[in-house]
C-alpha cells in the first residue's frame, strides 16, 4: 500500500573507534552526513559519543519511508563511504525504529553534533500522552465499527465480528488515523505552545 511511504524510518547504529582517532571519526561521520543529505527523503542525522574518550559512538539517520531509506542504503555512495572506514570503525549494532514509537519521534531536520551529556534525539513524549493520543484515535474508530457491525451483521458470531473489526481497524489506525492525530497534537505531545496561542504573538 502506498500509504506506508509516509511513515518515517529511523536507523540507530552503534559503532566503535579508537579514541585516539576521534577527529577522524567525526570527519568520517560528517562526510557520510553530507552524502546522505543529497538523497530524496532524507530527514536528518545525528551522532554522539558515549563519554569523553570513549570508543563508543551512536549515530542515527532518518528517511521519509522504507523506499528512500533503501535507495540510500544500497547506493554506491554509501558503499564507498563505509569502505573508507575499514580499519578505523567497527559496526556493533543496528536498530530500526518504526511503528508507534516512530510516530512520536520529533524529526531531526539538520546535522546535529552534540556533547556526550545530551541525548542524540529529542526525548519522546511521556508515555501517558502517547496512551491518550492512541485512545483518542482508537475510541471513535472502535465505537463506529461496533455500531456498524451490530446494525448490519448482528447475527454473525462475536468472534467473527471481532476478527472483522480488527482486520479493518488495524490498517486504518496504522496508516490513516494515528499519523494524522499525532501530527495534529504534536505541540501537546512535545510540550509546545498551542498553535493558536503562538499565532497571537
Amino acid at each position: 500500500m502506498t500509504m506506508t511511504q509516509t511513515m518515517p524510518v529511523t536507523v540507530a547504529i552503534a559503532r566503535r573507534a579508537d579514541p585516539a582517532r576521534s577527529h577522524e571519526m567525526i570527519a568520517w561521520m560528517r562526510a557520510g552526513s553530507a552524502l546522505a543529505e543529497g538523497f530524496p527523503g532524507f530527514l536528518g542525522v545525528g551522532w554522539v559519543q558515549s563519554a569523553p574518550g570513549s570508543p563508543e559512538w551512536h549515530m542515527l539517520y532518518r528517511f521519509a519511508d522504507d523506499e528512500t531509506l533503501r535507495r540510500w542504503e544500497e547506493s554506491p555512495q554509501r558503499t564507498w563511504w563505509l569502505t573508507s572506514a575499514q580499519g578505523i570503525v567497527e559496526h556493533t549494532r543496528v536498530e530500526r525504529r518504526t511503528g508507534i514509537e516512530g510516530w512520536f519521534d520529533t524529526p531531526v531536520d539538520h546535522v546535529v553534533e552534540m556533547p556526550a551529556a545530551e541525548p542524540a534525539v529529542p526525548p519522546a513524549p511521556p508515555r501517558w500522552k502517547q496512551a491518550v493520543t492512541i485512545w483518542l484515535a482508537f475510541f471513535p474508530l472502535s465505537l463506529t465499527a461496533t455500531l456498524l457491525t451490530a446494525r448490519f451483521i448482528p447475527d454473525v458470531p462475536l468472534a467473527a465480528r471481532t476478527l472483522l473489526m480488527t482486520l479493518c481497524l488495524t490498517p486504518l489506525m496504522t496508516y490513516l488515523v494515528l499519523p494524522r492525530i499525532t501530527r495534529a497534537l504534536h505541540w501537546w505531545l512535545h510540550g509546545q505552545p498551542a498553535p493558536w496561542r503562538a499565532a497571537r504573538r
